[in-house]
């Protein structure tokens, strides 16, 4: 006789069975334990009886199920993952498959296939611990802002950032913008963009980052990386144009299948009650710098030099207010009037060796990867020393120096030994003459 595999209820099952068998409970108790009918219990007891426990066993084991999928179903399933989707997640993936190739299949059961291919992790290989955060309860409470730089357009282009602006009460993509880097006017651009679609929040939430204070963390939205990378692929799109266009269709599409109801209803967003020309005078670079007696101020290593007037006589010694515009026009003020001025550039073109804000230091990474492409000798950029007239005088003889063989060594030398004898001849005393 050999091994018979049994489940943990068909134990149980015979273990009620033999009891029944053996006359201790009644049939009605039986039906109670085990879940079930009285006339399945007779089923059973008169199998349990016949052919003993192995009976009990259920007749569909090591049978293949009736809904089992086809082998040559989940072949073709796998040989369209493999080629086309490889690195989407079970989920995205049974939806591409549903929707360019009409094959239905369910997330759990692609899971599952991947999984035995070694397409996908578990969630328990995937496991990470996150600290619980609670959301927002309205929408318009809290919108968070954050910037991704990533290869979007993977091998088809070059890599760009894209510019996420997110309800914390909903999930609710407000605002996306793929640009060249990130920037303060990047961001300005996308904000001046948010707030004429949707109104003012509460408020928004930077995640520190670098452009707006001094900090090196930034967090990517990965589920955008994941999904939206996909759909460029699927649609071909190779260009921040031609993504920036295609962005407002997979928003809807996005939203539809990730916001969230709020805890309360309401809609926290105000209305705006901004001119436009206001709007763009707030959303600008503002620093204030010193004015010198030479009517000038110092703004990116270019001297700013105001118009005399009988309002800039008075400046000299006071700050002033200088302001860059998205499109790169300079405005300096003093208490809200506009001061005329001209510039004089320091340098005729920017250095990489310059300090640069980062409001700007995308123009200058791709100025350095230009002249780097091109073999371009770096310029030469005078210290300080260089700059006031410091000249290197020769090293001294050092550790290092022959000085059995160095003339100047043996000159000195000559020179010291003649003046000992001349200081011993001196001293000696003169010896008397006989007489």
């Amino acid at each position: 006789m050999g091994w018979v595999l049994m489940s943990e209820r068909d134990l149980q099952r015979i273990e009620v069975l033999a009891q029944v068998d053996d006359g201790d409970i009644g049939v009605t108790t039986a039906a109670h334990l085990m879940n079930m009918s009285r006339r399945h219990v007779y089923r059973l007891l008169d199998r349990f009886r016949s052919e003993g426990p192995g009976g009990i066993r259920h007749r569909a084991r090591g049978r293949r199920p009736n809904n089992a999928i086809h082998p040559a179903k989940r072949e073709y399933a796998m040989t369209l993952v493999r080629e086309r989707y490889d690195d989407f997640g079970p989920t995205l993936a049974a939806e591409m498959l549903l929707e360019h190739h009409g094959f239905k299949v369910g997330k759990e059961t692609l899971r599952q296939w991947m999984i035995e291919d070694g397409l996908w992790l578990s969630r328990k290989q995937r496991r990470r611990f996150h600290q619980p955060r609670l959301r927002r309860e309205c929408y318009g409470e809290l919108v968070q802002i954050d910037g991704s730089e990533h290869r979007w357009f993977e091998d088809r282009g070059a890599p760009c950032t894209l510019l996420v602006f997110i309800d914390d009460a909903t999930s609710t993509v407000m605002e996306l913008r793929f640009v060249r880097w990130e920037s303060a006017f990047s961001y300005f651009e996308a904000l001046e963009t948010y707030l004429t679609s949707h109104g003012r929040p509460v408020a928004f939430y930077s995640d520190k980052h670098s452009v707006f204070r001094v900090n090196k963390a930034e967090r990517a939205n990965r589920t955008l990386q994941d999904r939206l990378v996909k759909a460029l692929r699927l649609a071909n799109i190779s260009t921040i144009e031609a993504a920036n266009a295609f962005l407002p269709e997979f928003m809807e599409r996005y939203n539809a299948q990730f916001s969230k109801v709020p805890a309360r209803s309401d809609n926290l967003h105000r209305a705006l009650n901004v001119e436009p020309d206001r709007l763009q005078e707030i959303l600008c670079w503002k620093v204030t710098r010193y004015v010198t007696a030479q009517l000038a101020i110092s703004y990116e290593r270019k001297r700013l030099i105001l118009d005399e007037s009988e309002v800039t006589r008075a400046l000299p010694g006071k700050y002033v207010e200088a302001r860059e515009f998205a499109h790169g026009r300079l405005e300096v003020l003093w208490n809200g009037v506009s001061l005329p001025f001209r510039i004089f550039d320091k340098d005729q073109r920017v250095s990489h060796a310059a300090v640069t804000e980062n409001k700007r230091l995308g123009d200058v990474l791709d100025w350095v990867k230009e002249q780097q492409e091109a073999n371009l000798p770096p310029p030469k950029v005078k210290s300080a020393s260089e700059k006031g007239g410091y000249k290197r005088r020769g090293l001294k003889p050092g550790r290092r120096t022959d000085f059995i063989n160095d003339p100047e060594v043996n000159a000195k030398r000559k020179k010291a030994l003649s003046r000992i004898d001349a200081a011993q001849k001196f001293s000696q005393p003169k010896q008397e003459t006989a007489r």
